[in-house]
C-alpha cells in the first residue's frame, strides 16, 4: 500500500526511489572518496586519477540512452536491481584490486551498474510525480546529492582508518538497495496505469503541446552544454577539491573529506528546492537561476581563505544544484513519450561530461597546479548566457 496526495503524487514510492538512489550514489561517491588512498598506495598522479573518473563516467554514459530506448518501448521495472548488482560486483573487486588496470576494471562495473539504474528509476519518478513533477524529481535526486555527499564521511570515518579493504563492508547497502528497488518494481504496473489515465483525462481539457523538430534540437543542444559546463565545475570539485584543500591549507585528508561532504550536500538541498520553486515559477527561470547566478562567487573562490572557501563552494552548489531537475523536466516535457530515453541520455551526460572533464582537469591539475584547475573554472558560468536561446515552452504550474 502507498500513500497518495490528492495531487496524484505517490509519495512512499518517491520517498523509497530517493532512498535507493541514496544507497546507489553514495556507492558511485565512495570511488573519489577514496582518491587519496588510491593515489598514495599505487603512486598516482593527476592524470590518472582523471582517468579513474573518465572510465567509471563513460560505462555509465555509454549504456544509458540505450537502456531508456529500449526500456521504453519494453518497460522493465526489475532491471534496477539488475544493476545493482553490478554495482555490488564492482565495489567488492575495487575493494580488493591489486593494480590500477583492476581499479579500472572495477570502477567500470559500478558505472554500468549505474547506467542500468537510472532510465527506469526516472520512470517511475514521473509515474508517481502525479502534477508535482518537480517535487518528484527533487525527491528523488535529493536521495543521489544526498548519497553523493556520504561518500567523504565515509572515507574519513571508515576507509582511510582501515584502507581499501573496507570499501567491501558497504556491499551490504547494494543488497538492501536491491530490496527496495524490488518492491517499487512491484508497484510500478499501477502505478503506470494511473499515469496513463491522469495524463488522458488532462488531455481531454488541453491539448498536448507540439513541438516542433527545431525546438527540441535548439532545446537539446543548449541543455546538453549546459549540462557540460556544470559538470565541469561540479567534477572539479568532485575528484580534486581534497587535494585543493591540501595544497593550498595544509588540511588533513580526514578534514578535507568533511568539507568536501558539507559542499556536496548543499546539492542535495539546492536540487530539492529546485525541483520544488520549478513547479511554481518555471523551469526556464530557475535554469537561468541556477547556471548564471553563482558566476560572482566562483570568480571569488580562488582567492578566499579557508572559511570563505567553505562559505563560497556551500552557496555555489547550492545554486548550480538547483538546474538539474528543470532541465530534466523541460527535456521530459518536450518529449513527453520518451521519458526513459531522457532519463538515461541526461543520467548518461552526467557520468559522460563528467568523466570528460575529469581527465581535461586532471591534465591541467598535473601541468599548472591544482589550484589553477578552480581559476580557469571559475569563468563555466558563463555558459548561462546560451538560455536565451533556449525556446520558452508552456508549462504545467501548481499552486
Amino acid at each position: 500500500m502507498t500513500i497518495t496526495s490528492r495531487t496524484g503524487t505517490h509519495l512512499t514510492v518517491l520517498v523509497m526511489l530517493g532512498v535507493s538512489h541514496l544507497l546507489n550514489d553514495m556507492m558511485q561517491s565512495l570511488i573519489p572518496a577514496a582518491y587519496p588512498i588510491l593515489k598514495e598506495s599505487y603512486a598516482l598522479d593527476f592524470v590518472q586519477i582523471g582517468m579513474i573518473t573518465l572510465t567509471f563516467q563513460i560505462a555509465g554514459a555509454l549504456l544509458q540512452p540505450v537502456v531508456g530506448l529500449i526500456t521504453d518501448k519494453r518497460p522493465a521495472p526489475y532491471s534496477p536491481v539488475a544493476g545493482m548488482m553490478f554495482t555490488l560486483s564492482g565495489l567488492v573487486c575495487l575493494a580488493f584490486a591489486q593494480s590500477y588496470a583492476m581499479i579500472l576494471a572495477s570502477v567500470a562495473l559500478i558505472g554500468v551498474g549505474s547506467s542500468i539504474f537510472h532510465p527506469e528509476a526516472t520512470r517511475m519518478a514521473r509515474y508517481a510525480a502525479g502534477s508535482r513533477q518537480g517535487l518528484a524529481q527533487g525527491i528523488f535526486q535529493v536521495g543521489g546529492q544526498a548519497g553523493g555527499a556520504l561518500g567523504p564521511v565515509a572515507a574519513a570515518l571508515i576507509i582511510v582508518p582501515w584502507g581499501q579493504p573496507s570499501l567491501a563492508a558497504f556491499a551490504v547497502f547494494a543488497l538492501l538497495a536491491m530490496l527496495l528497488l524490488a518492491w517499487i518494481g512491484s508497484q510500478q504496473r499501477s502505478i503506470s496505469a494511473a499515469f496513463a489515465a491522469r495524463r488522458a483525462s488532462q488531455g481531454a481539457t488541453h491539448a498536448t503541446p507540439s513541438h516542433g523538430t527545431r525546438t527540441i534540437a535548439i532545446s537539446l543542444v543548449v541543455l546538453t552544454f549546459l549540462m557540460f559546463t556544470k559538470n565541469t565545475y561540479g567534477e572539479s570539485f568532485r575528484s580534486f577539491y581534497t587535494f585543493y584543500l591540501i595544497d593550498r591549507f595544509g588540511l588533513s585528508i580526514p578534514a578535507s573529506q568533511m568539507m568536501l561532504f558539507v559542499f556536496l550536500l548543499a546539492a542535495a538541498v539546492g536540487v530539492l528546492i529546485g525541483g520544488i520553486v520549478g513547479d511554481r515559477i518555471g523551469r526556464r527561470r530557475i535554469i537561468w537561476f541556477s547556471v548564471l547566478g553563482p558566476l560572482p562567487l566562483t570568480l571569488i573562490l580562488p582567492y578566499a581563505d579557508l572559511f570563505w572557501t567553505g562559505v563560497l563552494t556551500v552557496m555555489i552548489n547550492l545554486i548550480m544544484a538547483s538546474a538539474f531537475a528543470a532541465i530534466l523536466i523541460y527535456a521530459m516535457d518536450l518529449l513527453p513519450d520518451r521519458i526513459g530515453l531522457i532519463g538515461g541520455l541526461f543520467y548518461g551526460l552526467n557520468f559522460g561530461l563528467g568523466g570528460v572533464a575529469a581527465a581535461i582537469l586532471g591534465v591541467l591539475a598535473e601541468s599548472y597546479g591544482v589550484q589553477s584547475v578552480y581559476r580557469i573554472c571559475a569563468f563555466l558560468p558563463l555558459a548561462g548566457l546560451l538560455i536565451w536561446f533556449l525556446p520558452k515552452i508552456e508549462e504545467p504550474r501548481t499552486s
